[in-house]
């Protein structure tokens, strides 16, 4: 069933409102729109029955996203009040603020600017506003157990009177449009539920009974129609995937269509995510062109999630300690996973068929093997130091580390291959994920640091101690060329033929491609260099990132012409490369050399035999 939303009917997902509730609430939370032009929200919180130094804290970090953000600095305004006159608010460190001397309620006020457009921060301004609670809400310490309610005012201005609000916190008494009181169950629901307010469309379908939502804010033009049918495919797969019935009453999807951007975070019953406004498809327009793919993707990524990180998580999650990092060796095993049945989901789905999923394989398989640090990083490493290098990045990383989505899909790819091609036993990485769920998302126990690895072994029959030594410790390739062989897929390696050269096709280069063996974007004077590769001709010349390359040969070069340019050379020749380093012109010398097989495709052996047709008929469909 797909309807689209009524116009000014906000609630309707989001649950039904609860007229009577016997629950005491001590700790309440007020939403303000304050100010449009200056992006600041006003937010409240209230409780009853203050410790005698009552202290407020603003959590450092978004769960989902490992960064330290210190969203205490959008702080720009914060006093409290209590027996109706002010009272002193003392800032013991970055994120904290203590009240002392309460009388009766307290309540604490804070203006937070607001102008992080991405899928973790808040944003305010004459179109839209929206919010992670982690942007907006202090919480007061020894309180974040008890239930908390929400009012959200509707907004005073104007130019918002068609506004709206989409989330899914549970609601209790909201007007048509969706502002008035949400509940939830303590602090930490109350940072998982993302509120979208403003002139957005919505439609609204089932998947396995439950009610999902699709909100899309932002300029587009598409058949949202059309997407919540795709999507009603894709989430009855997963819901199918881990079981019915899934771990959530509702569930609603919070887009924004952007000019250019991609991304997306988590939620208990929920997802942000920001797409380029042509990844959505046209009206009429017909199959699942590349773009489309990428939004599904994204969507199929973020909704998968919902089991396997929001409620099946790492112990260090347990609970999230959100004044500090989190370290954990396993985000391979949550992001990477992920990132592996993101794609096959779509594939199981019926959204792609097999040759655009052995595209999009090879796709990805080509940006692990672009990456030098995967050979120097193992996946334990980048997962414990996330914090650090991957939401860090500098020039350097690609030579030093790999991410753990990239090689962490690879590695789950291998695990899978492994496990279907062993000869051995019937279990599939399916199996290992379905007791994963079993012993720890549907009952609420974190994973230990140690206890994945033997899980898949039991579940498996299989002795995989030298798979993990290698693939997550270690910092070898997996055989997937051997792997794949085992299902009837060839995997195919050659050189780049140019910077929009993806992989996933086996197109050919005119002659033998070379390199400059770095990554660069356009400048209005020549190209920039942004990674300069170990061991390659650039680096070798002593090329640095930041330079800006302006000629070859004494030739002018862009991006348009690059590939003409180095056409002209033979491998081992030595040209003059100009570029400019700073604001200072020089001129090296770079010896050339061949493009390495670093891109991937796919394709289904014809030839293979019955056995290996079968296993890929079971891992593929048929």
């Amino acid at each position: 069933m797909v309807r689209k939303a009524a116009p000014r009917d906000c609630a309707t997902i989001t649950g039904s409102a609860t007229e009577d509730i016997e629950e005491t609430i001590l700790v309440r939370y007020r939403v303000r729109l304050l100010d449009l032009n200056r992006h600041l929200f006003e937010v409240e919180c209230s409780i009853e029955n203050p410790e005698a130094s009552q202290c407020f804290q603003m959590p450092s970090w978004i769960p989902g996203s490992y960064l330290l953000r210190e969203f205490a600095r959008h702080v720009v305004a914060i006093a409290a009040e209590s027996g109706g006159a002010a009272r002193p608010l003392e800032q013991i460190d970055k994120s904290t603020w203590c009240c002392r001397g309460a009388e009766g309620e307290v309540t604490v006020r804070a203006q937070v600017y607001a102008l992080d457009q991405s899928v973790r921060g808040a944003w305010l301004d004459s179109s839209r506003a929206f919010f992670n609670g982690t942007c907006l809400f202090l919480m007061p310490q020894h309180r974040e157990s008890e239930p908390v309610e929400l009012y959200i005012e509707p907004p005073r201005h104007a130019a918002c009177e068609d506004w709206r609000v989409a989330t899914a916190m549970q609601p209790v008494n909201v007007d048509e449009q969706g502002f008035g009181s949400y509940r939830a169950a303590d602090y930490d629901e109350l940072i998982d539920h993302p509120v979208e307010i403003g002139d957005f469309e919505s439609v609204e379908f089932e998947a396995a009974g439950v009610p999902h939502r699709l909100v899309v804010a932002g300029r587009f033009e598409s058949d949202l129609e059309r997407v919540a049918t795709d999507l009603k495919q894709l989430c009855e797969t997963q819901i199918d995937f881990f079981g019915r019935p899934p771990p959530f009453d509702r569930y609603c999807f919070l887009g924004l269509a952007v000019g250019d951007g991609y991304g997306g975070l988590e939620h208990r019953a929920s997802s942000s995510l920001i797409f380029s406004r042509d990844d959505l498809p046209k009206p009429g327009e017909p199959g699942v062109p590349p773009d489309y793919q990428r939004f599904l993707g994204l969507a199929s990524h973020e909704y998968f999630h919902t089991w396997h990180v929001k409620r099946t998580k790492p112990s260090a999650f347990v609970p999230y300690r959100l004044d500090r990092r989190n370290h954990t060796r396993l985000l391979w095993v949550f992001e990477g996973i992920t990132s592996y049945y993101q794609e096959l989901l779509l594939l199981r789905s019926g959204l792609v068929g097999t040759k655009t999923f052995l595209q999009r394989l090879g796709e990805s398989l080509t940006r692990v093997y672009r990456t030098p640090g995967r050979l120097r990083q193992s996946l334990a490493a980048s997962s414990f130091n996330a914090w650090d290098i991957l939401y860090k990045p500098d020039p350097n990383n690609a030579n030093a580390a790999v991410s753990y989505y990239g090689k962490g899909a690879l590695v789950a790819l291998a695990l899978d291959l492994t496990l279907r091609t062993s000869g051995a036993t019937e279990a599939t990485l399916d199996d290992v994920m379905a007791e994963l769920w079993r012993r720890h998302g549907a009952a609420g126990v974190g994973l230990p640091e140690d206890a994945f690895e033997p899980l898949a072994a039991e579940v498996a029959g299989l002795d995989l101690t030298d798979f993990f030594d290698t693939a997550v410790r270690g910092t070898d390739d997996p055989p997937l060329a051997e792997l794949f062989a085992g299902v009837g897929i060839v995997l195919e390696r050659r050189p780049q033929t140019g910077p929009d050269d993806r992989g996933g096709t086996p197109r050919g280069a005119n002659g033998e491609p070379l390199t400059l063996g770095a990554a660069y974007r356009p400048r209005d004077s020549g190209l920039e260099l942004t990674i300069v590769y170990d061991d390659g001709p650039a680096q070798r010349a002593g090329l640095a990132p930041a330079d800006v390359l302006i000629a070859l040969d004494r030739l002018k070069v862009n991006e348009r012409n690059l590939r003409k340019r180095l056409q002209r050379f033979e491998p081992g020749e030595r040209v003059t490369a100009t570029l400019f380093r700073g604001d200072e012109l020089l001129e090296v010398g770079l010896v050339l050399r061949p493009a390495p097989a670093d891109t991937c495709y796919l394709r289904v052996d014809d030839a293979a035999d019955e056995t290996a047709a079968a296993r890929r008929r079971a891992w593929l469909g048929d």
